[in-house]
């Protein structure tokens, strides 16, 4: 998965023009790479969740050969420990260096004073620390819905009534407004991808696939994700990335079988080629 969300990454930032120097990054490019870094960590922690019952094989006709069987199954589990660890390691180490190549670059960009940058904290902490307590913070006013904020769905809605229309400009530009005005909204993934299909509407195919890949990233399990990785992958097509159109919407039917969009994008990859 590491792979596959960096290979749609480079993608869409190739789009905009592989040639440029990397010290001509904006600050979006940054950003959105740090968005990545973070669904890559996500995608980490799926190694801690189980994947079916255990089923040693712990037979034997006697007690000593039970006891071998035992043993040879600890060494197993402690091999594969290992190798784990490992893995987890390496992971660290490089995300660690990744993030403070970002903050480095993006403090070169705002104009700041790179003496002041200090060493890279290591991703998920090299010690136990003890949580301090802080006061909780204000509470935006919510509505009797429970989960947004006063005012949140009617700024949606105003957006999405404005893509309904037809008007693409005031969509894209209310959607993004949304996103920036709530961050962390319940309907953040929506309006990505609600806003991508303004951009398309527009002919702004790359930052269209931005948008979609945020949608996607923003929550790869929850119920738009099907469509926003189709999107991601059909507009990676109209921008000539073929060989990353093709492995995006192939995710589509590994990762959502049963969804809507696992047939289209069967269709798409049968148009752009894929073999």
């Amino acid at each position: 998965m590491m792979r596959f969300a960096g290979l749609v990454l480079a993608a869409v930032i190739s789009a905009a023009g592989v040639a440029q120097a990397q010290d001509q990054q904006t600050l979006a490019d940054i950003r959105q790479e740090l968005t990545v870094l973070h669904v890559e960590i996500q995608r980490l922690k799926r190694e801690f969740s189980t994947t079916g019952s255990p089923a040693p094989n712990l037979s034997g006709s006697s007690v000593l050969e039970r006891v071998d069987a035992i043993e040879a199954e600890l060494q197993r589990l402690t091999r594969q420990t290992e190798q784990l660890n490992q893995r987890v390691q390496n992971i660290v180490t490089d995300g660690t260096n990744r993030i403070g190549d970002l903050e480095f670059r993006l403090v070169e960009l705002e104009g700041g004073d790179l003496s002041t940058l200090g060493e890279t904290s290591t991703l998920g902490g090299d010690t136990q620390t003890e949580v301090a307590v802080t006061p909780t913070p204000p509470q935006p006013e919510i509505t009797e819905q429970g989960e947004l904020a006063v005012g949140e769905q009617a700024d949606f809605d105003a957006a999405s009534q404005a893509l309904a229309d037809g008007d693409f400009q005031t969509a894209s530009d209310l959607f993004l407004q949304f996103d920036q005005s709530y961050p962390g909204s319940p309907l953040a993934a929506q309006a990505n991808l609600r806003r991508g299909q303004a951009l398309e509407g527009l002919g702004d195919t790359r930052e269209a696939a931005r948008a979609f890949l945020a949608s996607f990233t923003g929550d790869s399990e929850g119920p738009l994700a099907p469509e926003a990785l189709f999107e991601l992958g059909a507009a990676l097509g109209r921008l000539g990335q073929t060989d990353q159109a093709c492995i995006t919407l192939g995710e589509v039917g590994v990762r959502f079988p049963s969804s809507a969009p696992a047939s289209s994008a069967t269709q798409e990859m049968a148009a752009l080629g894929c073999s």
